[in-house]
């Protein structure tokens, strides 16, 4: 492919160099130093998550970058990948931003936004206006009806505040003006956090109370209230159900408030008294915001009350554990034998805190689910949890997804998958599997007769362990329900193998997710005729991002359309015209509730020529959407006999 003359490749090449695993609060200042240069720069964490928000949604029409495999992968895949580290898990990540531009590329108009863009950038400001963070917990947190206003004022302002500045730069491509609207929308929000919430008319203060919520008294939840610090005289009046004499919980939650070392005080002998009647055990997120020391000092306490309980569910999640975290926990995680479900979600689980989980747990026997997403663990981590999955014969969910795990890791777990014949879900996604852990967790699939869910989404799979997966599962006795691969580089080459599973599936398929990928018109006609076969349940399919055209738009359209039960169709962030789109809602006229918004597609797409080629081919520059359809409308479904 060549290279558009006179374009020139810049790397912005940055390390975040916070020194905290913790979990980020969309207002917090990220640290980023270029490798290079040695420069640092100080970036509002929302600020740069809006700025490659936006890039995903103009980048996803100018097709992406290579892949490994010399194609060019959707914008929007690319843009997930590249910057896949900014999660709201850790404040650890570097990125490496290339500027480059493949011949078959056209310009990027970067601005102005679309209405659709600018609508979901409202709802991500207020779900960040009520995300609790270090400045909302020193001057209150924003209720959702006060932060959907809040919301429209920002976007607007910091719209015309970059609209303006479009107006003046010179390039006039927007991409300084994409930057401003960022900036601007982080800086209000951050103004408005420091407002704070409207203070109350009413004078009369709240009651503590309000935020305990027994369940038939068995259940004790405390996350139901304002997300805040708790200290020991709140302690004391909010657990006095869990010390009178003969209460029946079994199950507490504790999660949503953050306890202080008195406050974990009060609890401990609480908990002491209560761990021969507990089962279940919910302590996600309730250090935030706290002293590393406090941290350790309060889960070393909780720790040491409960242990020797016989509990089956325990959920540690989002409490920035790291190493230290989780041998904090040691005298709990040591005495439980009979676990059968645990929960490590958004804890900084790095490799050497997953080795110390595998050595703290006595037993997993009898484990059936266990949850990793959102870690740092890498390819020696997965290594080490493959360990305790090998240990585990009865799991029946497994989810390792968004923790930095390379081939190597993958193929770890693929092969310790193996060993699980009861599982039913199995989430990986977002991880760097690439095509040789992908052909090593096919050859696992075999095993699971009773699997209903697969999340195998933005595992660099490519077409060669696309087709060792589908073929496996095509061919496994699996009653498979959800069947999400997303963003994988998937190309027309293998769309016989993707109809072909969801025709042998088609008795128990529920939804179906390809988005993301490069399947454009040839291999979704050939899906489409897979989906015309009658469906015992199939409720949604996304294609989106795929850079289909009007011909295969209709195709999956009329496969559709009509069919009972059927939901959702996502054929979004595709190359429709103005025209196709017409066509399109003309065949869901009896049925628009079932067609998803379209607003993203790019109306010059049908005349845009995205071949991997560069041929000048005569015919092809002639071919139109009628001879295509006509040469893919019978297509057979070629199955393994």
């Amino acid at each position: 492919m060549k290279k558009q003359p006179g374009l020139e490749k810049k790397s912005y090449s940055y390390r975040c160099i916070a020194s905290s695993p913790s979990p980020l609060g969309p207002t917090c200042l990220l640290p980023y130093k270029n490798i290079i240069t040695g420069e640092t720069l100080t970036v509002p964490h929302f600020a740069v998550r809006i700025a490659l928000f936006l890039l995903q949604r103009v980048f996803v029409f100018a097709g992406g970058a290579k892949s490994r495999s010399g194609r060019f992968s959707t914008g929007e895949n690319f843009i997930s990948r590249r910057f896949s580290f900014l999660s709201t898990s850790t404040a650890t990540g570097s990125f490496d931003m290339e500027s480059t531009a493949p011949n078959q590329l056209r310009s990027i108009k970067l601005w102005p936004p679309s209405h659709g863009t600018r609508l979901v950038l409202v709802q991500r400001i207020v779900k960040n206006l009520t995300t609790p963070s270090i400045l909302s917990r020193k001057y209150g947190i924003l209720s959702k009806e006060e932060a959907e206003e809040e919301a429209k004022q920002i976007e607007s302002s910091a719209f015309a505040i970059a609209n303006q500045h479009f107006e003046k730069e010179p390039d006039g491509d927007g991409g300084s003006a994409v930057q401003t609207y960022a900036k601007e929308s982080s800086k209000l929000m951050v103004e408005a956090v420091k407002r704070g919430p409207k203070p109350k008319t009413d004078q009369e203060p709240e009651p503590i109370p309000d935020t305990v919520t027994p369940h038939h008294e068995t259940f004790f939840d405390i996350s139901g209230g304002k997300r805040a610090f708790i200290e020991a005289d709140e302690a004391q009046e909010l657990l006095k159900p869990l010390s009178e004499p003969g209460n029946k919980y079994t199950k507490i939650c504790f999660s949503n408030r953050s306890f202080g070392l008195d406050a974990a005080r009060i609890a401990g002998p609480i908990l002491s008294s209560l761990k021969e009647q507990l089962t279940e055990v919910d302590l996600s997120d309730f250090i935030a915001g706290r002293p590393e020391a406090d941290a350790l000092e309060v889960m070393t306490i909780f720790a040491s009350a409960l242990e020797g309980s016989n509990l089956r569910y325990l959920n540690l999640s989002n409490n920035a554990l790291g190493e230290k975290g989780v041998r904090a926990f040691e005298k709990l995680l040591a005495s439980q034998s009979n676990l059968e479900e645990l929960y490590l979600m958004n804890d900084g689980i790095s490799e050497e805190a997953a080795k110390a989980v595998c050595e703290l747990i006595p037993s997993t026997n009898k484990l059936k689910v266990l949850h990793f997403h959102n870690n740092m663990t890498g390819d020696e981590g997965a290594i080490a949890i493959s360990g305790l999955v090998k240990e585990s014969p009865i799991l029946e969910d497994f989810r390792c997804s968004s923790t930095r795990v390379d081939s190597e890791g993958g193929v770890a777990l693929s092969k310790a998958l193996g060993t699980c014949p009861n599982l039913k879900k199995i989430d990986l996604r977002d991880n760097m599997f690439g095509i040789e852990a992908g052909i090593a967790l096919s050859k696992a699939i075999p095993v699971f007769t009773s699997l209903t869910e697969v999340y195998f989404s933005y595992l660099n799979l490519e077409d060669e362990g696309t087709l060792a997966l589908v073929n496996a599962i095509k061919d496994s006795d699996s009653p498979l329900e959800v069947l999400e691969m997303a963003g994988n580089d998937i190309t027309s080459e293998s769309a016989s193998a993707l109809a072909a599973v969801i025709t042998a599936k088609k008795n128990t398929l529920i939804k179906l997710v390809l988005s993301e990928n490069e399947l454009k018109d040839e291999g979704v006609i050939v899906i489409a005729n897979s989906l015309k076969e009658e469906f015992g349940q199939l409720t949604e399919v996304d294609l989106s991002t795929n850079g289909i055209r009007t011909v295969g738009a209709r195709a999956l359209s009329q496969a559709v359309v009509g069919k009972p039960g059927f939901k959702l169709l996502n054929i979004n962030g595709n190359f429709l015209s103005d025209e196709g789109v017409d066509n399109v809602k003309e065949i869901f006229k009896s049925f628009p509730s079932v067609l998803g918004p379209l607003d993203e597609n790019d109306p010059e797409g049908e005349e845009y020529n995205d071949d991997d080629d560069d041929d000048d081919d005569e015919d092809g520059d002639d071919a139109n959407e009628d001879e295509l359809q006509s040469k893919l409308k019978d297509l057979e479904i070629k199955q393994e006999e």
